[in-house]
């Protein structure tokens, strides 16, 4: 069952003795408790990929002809998982949606560092980082990578189509973080059945750091539900994929040929 804000912290203040409450503002422990209980959530949200927040997302376009090929990531995006482009010609009506892939920056480099920069079709654009990129001006989109984190750099663009990469033109999905309101009727944006894992490890933080008590059984159960959840067959894809990626450091853009996963 799904908790309001509130419902989670006075089930907590009941578990701790406390002096019950009407508002999370009665007390400074009950809005101690509102913000140990905010510091879990976000912990929860960061330790996995969560079905429920991957989202269509869009890219920002770039602001100048100075880097055509450069687009930014709202910061509410935790990780993206493919990108599609339009890469309809000059003249064609039909939209031809097609893949982009992801390439680390050392491949990327290795890649357009292999073309003629004397060639009318390549252009040397700066990225903000300083650092020269080889950059085709007569197809659309093959790959991207990301220098920085943020900023998104694809390895070319149809001049003859658009000056610079459209953001109308890009379908992306990815994992965007939660908002949080610290307010009693507040409900976190959580599966209904991940709330008893948030109410027990809240639970057994907030014994520690407030009473300086360990609760063994909120711990444990816990655990118990963090088990449960990691093999938690979701409504949709059929439960949560655990591919291997063949790098053991994943930055937070993946490549979009394989499965998403933790």
């Amino acid at each position: 069952m799904k908790m309001s804000l509130l419902d989670i912290v006075q089930d907590i203040l009941n578990d701790l003795d406390s002096d019950e409450v009407n508002s999370i503002d009665d007390t400074t422990e009950s809005q101690q408790i509102a913000q140990i209980v905010k510091s879990t959530y976000f912990a929860m949200m960061s330790n996995r990929n969560w079905p429920h927040l991957k989202r269509g997302i869009s890219l920002q376009a770039p602001g100048t002809t100075a880097t055509p090929t450069h687009m930014t990531l709202s910061d509410s995006v935790k990780e993206l998982s493919f990108i599609n482009y339009n890469k309809s010609k000059v003249g064609e009506t039909r939209k031809k949606y097609q893949a982009v892939r992801w390439i680390e920056p050392d491949d990327f480099l290795r890649v357009s560092n292999q073309r003629n920069s004397d060639e009318a079709n390549i252009d040397i654009i700066t990225d903000t980082s300083g650092i020269e990129l080889l950059i085709r001006n007569d197809q659309p989109p093959t790959y991207y990578t990301s220098f920085n984190d943020s900023v998104v750099v694809f390895d070319s663009y149809d001049i003859a189509v658009d000056d610079t990469l459209q953001e109308s033109k890009v379908q992306a999905q990815g994992y965007v973080f939660p908002l949080w309101t610290t307010s009693d009727s507040f409900i976190p944006d959580l599966p209904e059945e991940a709330f008893t894992l948030l109410l027990e490890e809240a639970k057994s933080r907030a014994s520690l750091k407030l009473k300086q008590v360990q609760d063994v059984k909120a711990e444990q159960e816990a655990g118990r539900q963090n088990r449960w959840l990691a093999r938690k067959d979701w409504r949709v894809h059929g439960g949560i994929q655990y591919p291997s990626y063949g790098r053991n450091n994943q930055k937070s853009i993946k490549d979009p040929t394989f499965r998403d996963g933790k």
